[in-house]
């Protein structure tokens, strides 16, 4: 996707307000995160992180949502997740590396394999890399905080806790309904709708469907959307036991 033509007049601006100083409890005070992530259940997960942190938090849950989310202001933080419905994550954060006003601190995330993506995140021009799940707290701070201007730093010694997150269960239930509208779509690819499980079985814990959706590499396209429908299919009908 073309980047959005701006102007000296209309270039985004930083989204600053009044901005109060970080502290050692609440060490993102001030910063506003842009999270770019279509899973509901991890966008929950970073949203809780964010508020404990101090921090602002806006969410895209696509390229193009998030291209109109830069048009308006420029976020301190943007995490993006590879795995996007209308495009590469990659291609957003080669674009934001590249930009007059870069965020301070770019990262990529994602629910596939570290050790498939993560040097792609870093060469696309990403300061760091968060796997999913994203659950803890510190690790959440430190993977922002190393990377900040240390005039955004808190002053002093932080304390480094132990404390993590857990997302409300029933925004699994609606990235299972969004994959199943996925595989509707005969502008998505099937194989996203598998990235996308993979992604929502790590950070849900689910290893069985981690292993299932990890053996369909080897799957044809026509194979793998009736896979699809029935690994989404049975879970949705557990949650609705529960």
């Amino acid at each position: 996707m073309p980047a959005p033509h701006t102007t000296d007049t209309d270039q985004p601006r930083p989204d600053l307000g009044a901005r109060p100083a970080p502290t050692a409890q609440r060490p993102l005070l001030g910063q506003t995160v842009l999270l770019v992530e279509d899973s509901r259940f991890a966008s929950e997960a970073v949203r809780l992180l964010a508020l404990r942190s101090g921090a602002r938090i806006r969410r895209a849950d696509c390229m193009a949502s998030a291209e109109r989310h830069l048009l308006t202001y420029r976020p301190g933080v943007a995490i993006v997740d590879l795995g996007l419905p209308d495009g590469s994550g990659l291609d957003l954060i080669a674009r934001l590396a590249r930009a007059t006003q870069r965020p301070n601190v770019l990262l990529a995330t994602s629910g596939q394999a570290p050790d498939a993506v993560e040097a792609e995140a870093m060469a696309a021009g990403a300061d760091g890399f968060l796997p999913k799940p994203v659950e803890s707290l510190a690790v959440f701070q430190q993977a922002i905080l190393r990377h900040l201007p240390h005039d955004l730093r808190p002053r002093g010694l932080r304390v480094i806790g132990s404390e993590s997150v857990e997302p409300d269960r029933l925004a699994l239930s609606e990235d299972l309904i969004h994959a199943d509208r996925l595989l509707s779509d005969e502008r998505v690819s099937p194989r996203f709708v598998a990235e996308f499980l993979t992604g929502l079985a790590r950070t849900g814990h689910d290893a069985v469907l981690l292993a299932e959706t990890q053996g369909l590499a080897a799957r044809t396209m026509d194979e793998l959307r009736p896979v699809l429908r029935r690994l989404i299919a049975e879970r949705l009908d557990d949650r609705r036991v529960v």
